[in-house]
């Protein structure tokens, strides 16, 4: 019998990403798009696909029931600002209750409670990266340009600031410059950090590593074309990413943008950070 995989999508490729790497694997695909702009392939891609704003918590969950969703990933970016901002989010009672509960808003309270309810409605919730791996890539310089003598170090301080940051659940990404903090990411989400801490320090490093305590069913950390296009926008020198444990979105467009703009890219292990 053919199981359904449900995908809570967010912005960006990777929604699409999964559901063509789950129907590989033979299952049958419900993309639900969470938050406006997600991607134009997605529609297509899923054999099923609804577009439920994530505060109607309640019409999601019965979406899900109905279309007889065995399991669920929760992928693509949806920045917590959304709580906050007003106009996106219009929390239904479902919502509210799960809000209401929480003893703080910390991003990982928040998924968890999700992940609760979800698994309590007998639906389980997937490790993200299960149909992603080959996304991960391996310890190494990835572009053309290598990292400067300077830069290298900025890489390792920055992969060591981000970790900190991120066993605190306030961000997984830090801009550096000569080892001082620029930036730090939080609830503004990646891009906005890079624009802001690349304009403090020009020719800065960006540094995004999983958490420590990274629970793989959400958040796990992503870079792609649109962060590149943050470090040249905000002028920044190059990214080091946690290697095996990042996803790195349409890595081709990405690298090929990078190399068009002489940035330079490292996948880093934590071992070599000396995090």
């Amino acid at each position: 019998m053919t199981k359904t995989l449900g995908v809570l999508a967010g912005v960006g490729h990777l929604p699409v990403d999964v559901v063509l790497g789950a129907r590989q694997e033979g299952y049958r695909t419900v993309a639900i798009a969470l938050v406006p702009g997600t991607h134009e392939d997605l529609p297509k891609a899923a054999d099923a696909f609804y577009a439920i704003n994530i505060g109607k918590v309640g019409k999601i969950f019965k979406t899900l029931q109905r279309e007889g969703v065995e399991e669920v990933t929760m992928i693509g970016k949806v920045t917590k600002e959304i709580l906050y901002s007003g106009g996106i989010l219009v929390p239904d009672w479902q919502a509210l209750k799960i809000l209401m509960s929480l003893p703080d808003r910390h991003d990982d309270t928040i998924m968890n409670a999700l992940v609760a309810r979800l698994e309590s409605m007998h639906i389980h919730v997937m490790d993200q990266t299960l149909f992603l791996k080959a996304l991960m890539p391996a310890p190494g310089v990835l572009s053309k340009r290598k990292p400067t003598a300077e830069e290298w170090e900025d890489m390792k301080y920055g992969f060591a600031m981000a970790k900190k940051i991120g066993g605190l659940d306030i961000g997984q990404t830090v801009v550096v410059k000569n080892k001082a903090i620029m930036a730090v990411e939080a609830i503004e989400g990646t891009d906005a950090c890079i624009l802001r801490g690349g304009k403090l320090g020009r020719k800065a490093i960006v540094a995004k590593t999983a958490k420590p305590a990274q629970d793989h069913r959400f958040d796990v950390p992503g870079v792609g074309t649109r962060t590149i296009e943050s470090m040249i926008a905000s002028g920044c020198a190059g990214i080091v990413m946690e290697a095996g444990r990042t996803l790195f979105v349409e890595k081709e467009k990405a690298l090929q943008l990078a190399d068009a703009h002489g940035l330079t890219v490292v996948a880093m292990s934590e071992s070599e950070a000396g995090a």
